[in-house]
């Protein structure tokens, strides 16, 4: 079978600034179909919300499936499952119909799935028990289920024991998920999923991606298990490596800040085997934004497998910025072709002593959404007795923001100059290499509030 499934998964959506979160990788693998037959039932959702485009490419990923398993089973596309292995298909709206037993017959097989009609609720506890019913416990054959569904349980009883049953039973199940209209809970396919649920459930908000989503899963169910398997995970650069887990399978370690590189021996090469790797993340860039985690996945085995994982994105927060000085205008000037010099008078300026300039940013902590905020800031300098000297103080109004909740902001560059004649810390006025002993103290209060005056009935 080689590879059967793929998936990589992040347990974020949102982070702040040089926030963190965790990457698994997970990879599954199986035998060669040819040499070790295989009875497989597709389950397929035909329940009113497939209606549509849905039901039409879920029919073509279904028959690209079976196509797909005819030519690994015998080599050729000859309308027969061969070596041995067997496809059923069973629907399911309100109630499951076992649509063909397990058989041979790929005209037959196709024949019933182009018969599906759309219509109905959504019944998986009778797929699941119809698809189980279709397997002969005395056959030597692996037995897999592939559900496909668009929607959550909307009658009949919960699937979850059943589901459970049927991996106890020694089945494998694979779930195929399409985002559809009436929604649906990946964390209940994972449920039913044979583990490690990574990589045994695929989910799409497009049915457009389904004929895919079957033949990538059919192509790896007939495939041999997967050796000397490296997989190179590289970051997007706002990203930076934090820890490694040891994984399940094999041996992980950091090639540098954004590169991970994981070797597993061998993988499904006797049974059904899955694998997985979790890694801790860190923003390291500076930028809010939707930000993909990871820049390319390499992947590699003996076998020549063709594997692809999902690419994740999480939303950065690095909240807002303020920066209330502007820089200096610059005087703009050009020099013209052939030319070898310029001459050019920018303006004037004046240099009134030696002196440093003093830069500082302020983080404003939990500014409510709507309120200006007034920020003090107020430098001073001790001499060798404590004595303070001011300095200077500046006073800011930090613009309203509309984030939906309290959030810091960022003031940037706040100058100050201090010329090296009133330096009172000690050593030479002269000089720009004696030490400045500065305080800074901060001041912020909201400038809105929420108060209001209310109207006041007297009653005599």
């Amino acid at each position: 079978m080689g590879i059967t499934n793929s998936n990589k998964q992040i347990d974020a959506s949102q982070i702040d600034c040089n926030g963190t979160f965790k990457v698994t990788l997970a990879l599954s693998a199986a035998p060669d179909i040819s040499s070790n037959p295989t009875d497989i039932v597709l389950v397929l959702d035909r329940s009113g919300s497939m209606a549509g485009s849905p039901l039409t490419n879920m029919k073509a990923g279904a028959k690209t499936f079976i196509d797909i398993i005819d030519e690994a089973t015998d080599s050729t596309q000859d309308g027969n499952i061969g070596s041995g292995s067997h496809i059923g298909i069973v629907s399911f709206s309100d109630t499951a119909t076992a649509d063909t037993q397990l058989i041979t017959s790929v005209s037959a097989l196709k024949a019933s799935v182009d018969s599906l009609t759309a219509g109905g609720s959504t019944n998986h506890a009778d797929a699941f028990s119809k698809a189980i019913s279709l397997f002969d416990p005395a056959s030597s054959n692996a037995k897999v289920i592939v559900m496909f569904t668009d929607g959550k349980t909307t009658s009949g009883p919960q699937p979850s024991p059943v589901a459970a049953a049927a991996r106890a039973a020694g089945i494998i199940i694979y779930c195929i998920g399409l985002i559809g209209a009436d929604g649906i809970d990946v964390n209940v396919l994972n449920d039913w999923a044979t583990d490690p649920d990574a990589s045994h459930v695929a989910v799409t908000p497009d049915d457009a991606d389904l004929e895919d989503l079957f033949a990538d899963l059919a192509a790896n169910i007939s495939k041999p298990g997967a050796t000397n398997i490296v997989i190179d995970e590289i970051l997007n650069a706002d990203f930076n490596i934090v820890s490694v887990t040891p994984p399940t399978t094999g041996s992980a370690m950091t090639v540098n800040a954004t590169t991970i590189r994981w070797k597993i021996p061998a993988l499904g090469v006797n049974g059904n085997e899955g694998a997985s790797l979790e890694f801790f993340v860190r923003h390291v860039g500076n930028t809010s934004g939707m930000k993909p985690v990871n820049h390319s996945i390499l992947y590699t085995d003996t076998e020549g497998n063709s594997v692809t994982f999902p690419s994740p994105s999480v939303q950065v927060d690095c909240g807002l910025v303020v920066t209330p000085e502007p820089c200096p205008v610059p005087v703009d000037l050009s020099i013209e072709n052939c030319e070898d010099s310029l001459v050019m008078d920018v303006g004037d300026t004046y240099l009134e002593s030696l002196g440093r300039i003093l830069q500082l940013n302020v983080t404003v902590k939990n500014v409510c959404p709507n309120k200006r905020v007034a920020l003090a800031v107020i430098l001073t300098e001790t001499d060798a007795s404590g004595k303070e000297y001011s300095r200077g103080m500046k006073t800011f109004t930090i613009p309203a923001h509309t984030s939906p909740r309290c959030r810091d902001i960022l003031v940037k560059c706040i100058k100050f100059v201090l010329p090296e004649n009133l330096n009172v810390s000690g050593g030479s006025t002269q000089s720009m290499c004696s030490t400045r002993n500065l305080k800074v103290r901060l001041i912020a209060h909201n400038i809105d509030t929420d108060f209001s005056c209310c109207d006041s009935i007297l009653t005599l």
